[in-house]
């Protein structure tokens, strides 16, 4: 039999199928010693009462007040890791303006290892805090500092797919911030997957490498081609940018006769493995690649509204069955919370339907039928995420790793007013998605093991 490490007693919420959720009301969740769900159990089931009172007997039973929830870990499939200091900066201004003058300069100050050693605790800590037990983040092209990262999150307990930047092509990169040579950074960067599945401590692989070109016009065809075959040899993540924008569609049209999808594909970027920052502008047959190879598109809606230029297809892709998750986009949306994400997806949703021009007639101005509901969304910031990083999180199921937090709506300082004999399951956990702080956010655990208390 084994060994239960705790249990928790009490509410949860949580989303089997995509589109609907689960909300059971005093059930017992049974955690083992490797952190996985061992059973979930209900009031009616034969062994509830007897594993309540064992557990309880033996100081391992986490019992929830009628004000907690129970919820899964959140997923970030896109976090620019070293632009945490520019969260909240410069967002009025074009993309290009935003890059040069706070982006880059910024991104270039990880040459300095004991900078990024004042920056990447903060980050990672903030995250967690806020409920974000599985991030996949861009570092930079410094391989030491971003080995510092993948340090970093494996000593808080997140599980992270961390990446260090690749960009070689002059004419897209400035000067100060560029790989000295194509051929070192690809001897860079596979040294650097094999230091992060070697890291101390990292048995389990809880933190992973990720393969990171920044996207189509920072990379040269040999960076590609290079970072292709890494992908091919270790058969680890892949993360990129992906038609992002009218400017980096066009580029690629122009300088290949191809979209983004269409060269990731033909240079084996395009796997199980794959996650798409963005992904704006996909045609049909790059809908057909992502679905066959199984690759996943990070959605980041408030980003998108700030430089995408156009808004995300989202209720296709749900209606397609592409795998899709959430991603804050740190720096480019400022709020580390995936939560608010959620709240952003729906809201960027509704203004692609409603349409924005005063001057066009109400029937005519959006696209009708394209808006996504808030479990549709917290279904991608939980689910959808575990798919994308191929992990066996965000439901409460055995044989799922127990990723979880615990929302208190009963806290001094709490935004979350409930009234239970006005609001129903659904009304709860919608207003647990738009309402909710990192000060609700009272415990997490990041498989099996808790990583914040308060």
């Amino acid at each position: 039999m084994l060994e239960i490490k705790f249990g928790i007693l009490g509410q949860y919420f949580h989303c089997p199928q995509k589109g609907d959720f689960e909300y059971a009301a005093q059930a017992l969740v049974m955690v083992d010693q490797q952190g996985v769900i061992a059973a979930v159990l209900h009031p009616q089931d034969e062994q509830y009462a007897y594993n309540i009172e064992s557990l309880r007997a033996s100081s391992k039973l986490v019992e929830l007040t009628s004000a907690q929830y129970l919820m899964p870990g959140m997923v970030d499939l896109h976090v620019h890791a070293p632009q945490f200091p520019q969260a909240g900066k410069g967002l009025d201004l074009p993309l290009y303006d935003w890059l040069q003058d706070y982006t880059f300069p910024l991104e270039a100050k990880f040459a300095d290892l004991d900078f990024a050693k004042q920056v990447y605790p903060r980050l990672v800590n903030s995250l967690l805090a806020n409920g974000t037990t599985s991030a996949v983040y861009f570092a930079t092209i410094h391989a030491e500092s971003s080995l510092e990262l993948a340090r970093e999150c494996l000593k808080q307990g997140q599980r992270a797919f961390v990446g260090k930047v690749n960009m070689d092509e002059p004419t897209q990169c400035p000067p100060f911030y560029i790989e000295s040579s194509t051929e070192q950074a690809l001897q860079q960067t596979e040294q650097f997957i094999q230091q992060v599945i070697a890291l101390d401590g990292n048995q389990q692989q809880l933190v992973s490498p990720v393969i990171t070109p920044r996207f189509v016009p920072s990379c040269t065809v040999e960076m590609l081609q290079g970072l292709g075959q890494l992908t091919q040899q270790y058969q680890c993540h892949v993360q990129t940018h992906c038609s992002e924008s009218d400017w980096a569609r066009d580029y690629s049209q122009q300088h290949y006769g191809k979209t983004d999808v269409a060269l990731y594909h033909d240079f084996g970027l395009m796997t199980r493995k794959t996650i798409l920052a963005h992904s704006i502008f996909l045609t049909p047959d790059d809908c057909e690649v992502i679905k066959h190879t199984g690759a996943s598109i990070a959605h980041c809606p408030l980003s998108n509204m700030y430089f995408a230029n156009a808004a995300m297809q989202t209720r296709e892709i749900l209606d397609n069955d592409l795998h899709c998750g959430l991603g804050s986009d740190i720096a480019g949306a400022p709020i580390p919370s995936i939560f608010h994400t959620c709240l952003d997806a729906v809201s960027h949703s509704r203004v692609r339907e409603d349409g924005t021009s005063t001057y066009i007639a109400a029937a005519e101005r959006g696209e009708a039928g394209k808006r996504i509901s808030f479990i549709e969304a917290y279904w991608l910031a939980t689910v959808g995420g575990g798919i994308a990083i191929d992990a066996k999180v965000g439901l409460f199921q055995t044989g799922y790793e127990f990723d979880a937090l615990i929302i208190d709506t009963d806290i001094d300082d709490s935004n979350i007013y409930i009234v239970d004999e006005m609001d129903s399951a659904k009304d709860k956990l919608e207003k647990i998605i738009c309402l909710n702080n990192r000060q609700n956010i009272r415990k997490v655990w990041v498989k099996g093991q808790q990583v914040i208390n308060k």
